[in-house]
């Protein structure tokens, strides 16, 4: 499974937004990599990265990862290595053994769920609760219908909804500079699409979605709470999946979801959602940091633990 984040064309993103990256690759291994500023100063940020078809590979591309850090005078290489050559399991060990620390906090998700569209789409349907499967074969009959729009000015419809979203739960989302950004990047040259339900010809709904060269990411999503009741992010969903079969890819990606142990995590509701789709829960090593300059790191540390403390 390709990970988006470590695609050119989130590279193509990240510039369009003013930041530097970093692309390098080497026997076995790659990485796109972030120049990111934090209280402790520049830092080299790999996420999702680096992607490695083994250990030794993993090892090579960390020791470019400290190379490139101590040359562009960072404080510390962050990193997600999702598929570096080694399980979730086996990562805490082997990074520690590295002098790999674990980050404050993850800045991907630490557990994704996965559906994969092997096989016929009617075998994705029938891994669906049946009231995801049912939604999907009827709405058309309530007058909604949908569309895919690789234009840029249709982000307008998704920001609409997220504000209306985040009015409602109060939660930020991100801001409509960066989306706008993201859009412009990523739909004309097909790395991105959106996916709009419409009412008679109004939007309803709205989801945008990222394209590896074989995953689809389920990154952005709204609706209009008016027609909550006709449930058009479901079948929506499941038309991203469909349009995602037909374009050959293997896998759709719906990003982040709660341990099962945590049933009151923020992320619950979501969880249950995305679960309601058929597919897999898929476990990453988490955020992991490598200190360059030991001596800023551990400062950076410090004042992390007393303004903690403080709160």
């Amino acid at each position: 499974m390709e990970f988006f984040l470590q695609t050119p064309a989130w590279a193509a993103v990240q510039r369009s937004l003013g930041r530097r990256v970093h692309e390098q690759s080497g026997p076995g291994w790659s990485f796109l990599a972030i120049e990111e500023k934090n209280p402790a100063g520049k830092v080299i940020y790999a996420p999702y990265g680096p992607v490695a078809e083994s250990v030794e590979a993993f090892d090579a591309a960390t020791a470019a990862l400290v190379t490139l850090a101590k040359d562009e005078h960072a404080v510390f290489v962050r990193m997600e290595p999702a598929a570096a050559g080694f399980t979730a399991s086996d990562a805490g060990p082997l990074l520690r053994a590295r002098g790999l620390r674990p980050a404050p906090v993850n800045q991907q998700p630490e557990l994704s769920w996965i559906v994969d569209l092997d096989g016929d789409f009617k075998d994705v349907l029938a891994g669906m609760k049946p009231t995801n499967r049912n939604l999907y074969r009827n709405i058309h009959k309530k007058g909604v219908t949908f569309r895919a729009s690789q234009d840029p000015a249709d982000i307008k419809i998704l920001l609409h909804f997220l504000h209306l979203t985040a009015a409602r739960n109060g939660f930020k989302p991100q801001s409509d500079e960066y989306l706008t950004q993201v859009a412009a990047s990523l739909l004309p040259n097909g790395a991105g699409t959106l996916f709009i339900a419409e009412l008679e010809g109004e939007p309803i709904a709205a989801a945008f979605a990222y394209d590896s060269a074989d995953t689809r990411v389920y990154a952005h999503a709204a609706l209009d709470d008016t027609h909550r009741k006709l449930s058009a992010g479901i079948p929506l969903l499941v038309t991203l999946m469909a349009d995602a079969k037909e374009k050959g890819l293997k896998h759709v990606d719906l990003w982040g979801v709660a341990p099962e142990d945590q049933p009151d995590h923020k992320w619950a509701g979501f969880t249950a959602f995305k679960k309601s789709f058929g597919g897999r829960e898929v476990s990453y090593p988490g955020t992991w940091d490598l200190p360059v300059n030991k001596l800023r790191y551990g400062a950076y540390q410090l004042a992390r633990k007393l303004r903690d403390k403080l709160r």
